[in-house]
């Protein structure tokens, strides 16, 4: 979430139609469902209707789609004829999983595709693709609607195709009048972007950032372990561990302590335990860790079990550095894995 002397500048900008912010912002516009560039000859609505984005990508995530008007990701004066048909054939059919064929379909080659978005966007054509189909999902958990009542202006003449996308990534919901388990997933802002929270009334499954990549193959392998779909809401435990994450980026806590429904091997379960040992504002290598739990020589299973950690902050694997005193990956990406062991060295 931008603060409030940023969102007043691009506001600014927006009602001027400055070219100068021109790839500096997008504007989200909740009124409508879409997003816009700076310069877009729309009416302008109220600043309280407008969510800046400083990329493509957070634009799409946050459930927003290409203006029809001004265009931002396929303007023929900006960008190529190749990713203008790309973009038009994924609003064509926003939840559609993009495979090779799909492009030999088009006649268009996947690695200049993949190039020609990754030069112009910051992101691959399949990560533009999975941003938008993740949007659609997003909005309704954002929202916190009943998913059997979805019923959202997304492009298509009714609601069906939000909610062929949202079944697809969260599992068909029940129908009506079932009484079957759930879990539940919401929104969560935070000044490093927003999460998505998976619970149910006893404990929290996933705490993710939602732009992470691979988020959605998390999510489906979460809910055919658990064998349950996945509907908007926010149980106990969410409500729990949003108030906890604000006191931690408060600098107000020095540990959480909503309860954790862990799914991985025992190995994969005792790595997780060593990592929330780390003290705040420590570090250790995986080495370190494969030496804590009695296993010395499994440093690279470390780092695997590591990566697998569904549970974002509260476990801290962002506290597992490389042996060396490099940064090392980190699955919310490598700034906020640098912001984090900042924030929390202070």
């Amino acid at each position: 979430m931008l603060p409030g002397k940023k969102r007043k500048e691009y506001y600014r900008a927006l009602l001027d139609k400055d070219k100068a912010y021109e790839g500096v912002f997008f504007v989200g516009v909740k009124t409508t469902g879409v997003f816009c560039r700076p310069t877009c000859p729309a009416k302008k609505p109220k600043i309280e209707n407008c969510e800046f984005f400083e990329t493509a990508q957070d634009a799409l995530l946050a459930s927003f789609r290409p203006c029809k008007r001004c265009k931002p990701l396929s303007h023929p004066n900006i960008v190529s004829k190749l990713i203008q048909i790309l973009v038009e054939a994924i609003e064509q059919n926003p939840e559609k999983q993009w495979k090779d064929s799909d492009f030999k379909e088009l006649s268009v080659d996947a690695s200049t595709a993949r190039r020609q978005f990754k030069k112009r966007f910051g992101m691959t054509f399949v990560a533009y693709a999975r941003a938008r189909r993740m949007g659609l999902a997003m909005k309704q958990i954002r929202e916190g609607q009943a998913v059997i009542d979805a019923q959202l202006s997304s492009g298509y003449e009714s609601g069906s195709g939000f909610r062929d996308a949202f079944s697809k990534i969260m599992g068909a919901p029940p129908s009506k009048g079932e009484n079957h388990k759930t879990l539940k997933a919401c929104w969560i802002d935070t000044p490093l972007g927003p999460m998505l929270a998976v619970a149910d009334d006893e404990a929290l499954y996933l705490l993710e950032f939602v732009e992470r990549r691979g988020l959605e193959k998390e999510i489906e392998r979460l809910r055919k372990k658990m064998k349950l779909p996945i509907i908007p809401g926010k149980p106990n435990p969410a409500k729990q561990i949003e108030t906890e994450l604000e006191a931690y980026f408060s600098g107000k806590i020095q540990e959480f302590k909503t309860p954790l429904f862990l799914i991985g091997s025992p190995f994969q379960k005792r790595v997780w335990e060593e990592l929330q040992k780390i003290p705040r504002g420590d570090t250790r290598s995986y080495a370190e860790i494969a030496k804590a739990i009695g296993k010395p020589s499994a440093f690279r299973a470390v780092a695997l079990a590591n990566g697998a950690n569904q549970i974002a902050i509260v476990i801290p694997c962002h506290r597992v550095i490389n042996s060396n005193g490099d940064l090392g990956g980190y699955g919310g990406g490598i700034k906020r894995k640098e912001w984090l062991l900042k924030h929390e060295r202070k």
